[in-house]
């Protein structure tokens, strides 16, 4: 492990009061963002512009967030919420399809099936969701990184899986995008709220849909932003949707798109590789200082994200020492990003040993 994995990766974009290890939650502001989201506040106090930002925020983010994740602007939607997003996947099964799901799953991403009544939601455990998958399965919905202990799923399998049974695909990259690579083009459909580790403004996520699933799924959340002709379609019902996923996009607040394409050109310039060798090179660090002092992590090699049962009470013990972590399903869990240096690692371990 080179010691270069173990420094900040942008210690000049940072300026972090505690010892930060909750990116799970969370990601930290870039400079460059806040300075971004300032700078149109201040715009927008004034009245002298015509809009109070500019939609050009949202193609520059599409289009960054697409390079993120392998696949083209045009297969990108805009939006707000990952639950949201799920919505208008789920308005698309037909009454009595089944969605498979891990037992766990975050809320987010299967309320949205649930809720209609008319839907089979199954939920098995995550290392079964390949062998899981049956021949009424419609849909297959995971996180590639689970929320709880940062476990990640074998996903070609899944992917295998699904293609075997004629299932369709959904994975919510989350916790995921910005530090581990994805490829959304192999999915139907993919998620993400963007304030985790790809830093951007709560209030900012992404879609990306397939071409073959943008022809089997309705724009239930339509508004004029999803015209191909957004300026001739603002009066009425829209009558002709974009062509691109684009038709998928929700009203989408500026300031936090404005921040989002700072963060999203932040990681860009970093590099995917980087950023994860990075990350996983500090989680690994933390998981053979937690074996030192006695505790046995979950399993979940090659995660950014380190959960140990049994110590989520100490959350707050640990609040108070200055180090920000978080508690989920009983267990610690602690999350690495481009910020954190082995510092951090040491001191998170230095209260657990006290």
């Amino acid at each position: 492990m080179t010691t270069s994995l173990l420094r900040s990766l942008a210690p000049e974009e940072f300026t972090p009061e505690v010892t930060y290890l909750n990116t799970s939650s969370y990601g930290l502001t870039p400079r460059r963002t806040v300075e971004a989201i300032t700078a149109l506040v201040r715009q927008n106090a004034t009245g002298a512009h015509a809009h109070p930002g500019s939609f050009e925020s949202f193609e520059l983010a599409r289009a960054a967030y697409g390079r993120l994740v392998g696949v083209g602007a045009d297969r990108v939607a805009v939006g707000t919420s990952v639950s949201a997003h799920v919505a208008v996947v789920a308005a698309a099964l037909a009454a009595g399809s089944e969605v498979l799901a891990p037992a766990g799953e975050f809320a987010s991403l299967v309320t949205p099936f649930s809720v209609r009544g008319d839907l089979k939601v199954r939920y098995v455990p995550l290392a079964d969701l390949a062998a899981e998958v049956r021949p009424e399965t419609a849909l297959v919905a995971w996180s590639a990184v689970q929320s709880s202990d940062g476990r990640i799923a074998d996903h070609a399998a899944v992917r295998a899986a699904a293609a075997a049974h004629g299932a369709r695909t959904l994975l919510d990259t989350s916790q995921a995008a910005g530090w581990l690579p994805v490829s959304a083009g192999e999915y139907d459909y993919t998620v993400a709220a963007a304030y985790k580790y790809l830093m951007c403004p709560r209030g900012t996520s992404f879609l990306t849909v397939s071409d073959e699933a943008q022809e089997r799924t309705l724009p239930v959340q339509a508004g004029w932003l999803a015209a191909e002709d957004m300026w001739g379609s603002t009066y009425g019902p829209v009558t002709e949707f974009a062509s691109s996923a684009r038709r998928f996009d929700a009203s989408a607040p500026f300031l936090c798109y404005e921040g989002a394409v700072a963060s999203l050109g932040l990681l860009e310039s970093l590099g995917a590789d980087a950023v994860h060798a990075h990350n996983v090179a500090l989680a690994d660090l933390f998981r053979d200082g937690l074996t030192a002092l006695g505790h046995t992590p979950v399993a979940a090699p090659g995660s950014a994200v380190v959960a140990v049962p049994g110590l989520g009470e100490r959350a707050e013990e640990l609040a108070r020492a200055g180090v920000r972590v978080s508690a989920r399903a009983g267990n610690l869990r602690a999350s690495f990003h481009l910020y954190n240096g082995a510092g951090d690692v040491a001191r998170v371990l230095s209260v657990l040993a006290e």
